[in-house]
């Protein structure tokens, strides 16, 4: 089996820097840490490599300092690691990204399964994995937590809101993991030590031989209007006395807002 994994490095709180005229998220001048519900993602498609005698291709389609994010992928089990980027990509909503990703897809396949983790914590949109798979013309099943794999399809049990759903899913299929789904192993130590000695293909928007009007900002019909930092303008006052005071007073402002 030939997997691929999508990798997203998001910024890691207190780094997040925004464009004021494009109002996106600065990348390159964040620092990136790897989207934790991907390392779902990416050790389910270890384990699964495993169980199977296949490969784990993990791509991510991010700037020139997400690297250190393929390598610690190597280190929790991937075999080849790809950055997909370009100036040209910046700016993407999740279509951009996912036709990137799809475009990637066709150049470094054919793959068996492709994993992505269910959602991004810096979008939370979960729509990435199937319009990735729509790019593609596969199947696609969200939100998995169970994977048993056999000859030409997986048996795989979903979440849903009020429950689960049991499936079989025919190969080649594109699957988001679920929280749920397993604990992530720590990093080999084997691994570690050849990082050093690992490439990490860096592939460009000619490469993967991507239409410029699909990419970027330009290939995005979601359109960020204004962002902002939020404030807090509480107040706070602080109430002394004894038990009894503290207690009356507390429940005084308490029914002047109408609380109780």
């Amino acid at each position: 089996m030939r997997i691929m994994c999508c990798l997203k490095p998001v910024p890691k709180p207190g780094s997040v820097k925004i464009d004021p005229e494009t109002h996106t998220l600065k990348r390159e001048e964040s620092e990136l840490v790897l989207n934790p519900y991907d390392r779902y993602a990416l050790e389910a498609a270890v384990d699964l490599a495993e169980k199977t005698g296949g490969r784990v291709v993990a791509v991510s389609m991010a700037p020139p300092n997400a690297k250190n994010i393929l390598l610690e992928a190597f280190a929790f089990g991937a075999d080849e690691l790809v950055l997909v980027s370009d100036r040209a990509f910046a700016g993407a909503d999740t279509l951009a990204t996912s036709y990137t990703l799809a475009c990637a897809a066709k150049k470094l396949g054919p793959f068996d399964l492709i994993i992505c983790g269910k959602v991004s914590v810096d979008g939370e949109t979960a729509q990435v994995g199937p319009e990735l798979a729509a790019w593609l013309n596969l199947p696609s099943v969200t939100w998995v937590k169970e994977i048993t794999p056999h000859e030409g399809y997986l048996d795989l049990v979903r979440t849903r809101e009020f429950g689960e759903e049991r499936l079989k899913a025919r190969l080649p299929l594109v699957i988001t993991i679920e929280n749920e789904a397993n604990i992530p192993r720590p990093p080999s130590i084997k691994r570690l030590l050849k990082q050093d000695e690992v490439e990490v293909k860096v592939l460009s928007a000619k490469d993967i031989e991507a239409q410029e009007d699909y990419l970027g900002l330009k290939g995005s019909p979601t359109q960020v209007v204004d962002t902002f930092a939020p404030e807090y303008q509480g107040k706070r006052e602080l109430i002394s006395g004894s038990a009894e005071e503290v207690s009356e007073r507390l429940l005084s402002i308490l029914k002047e807002r109408g609380l109780i």
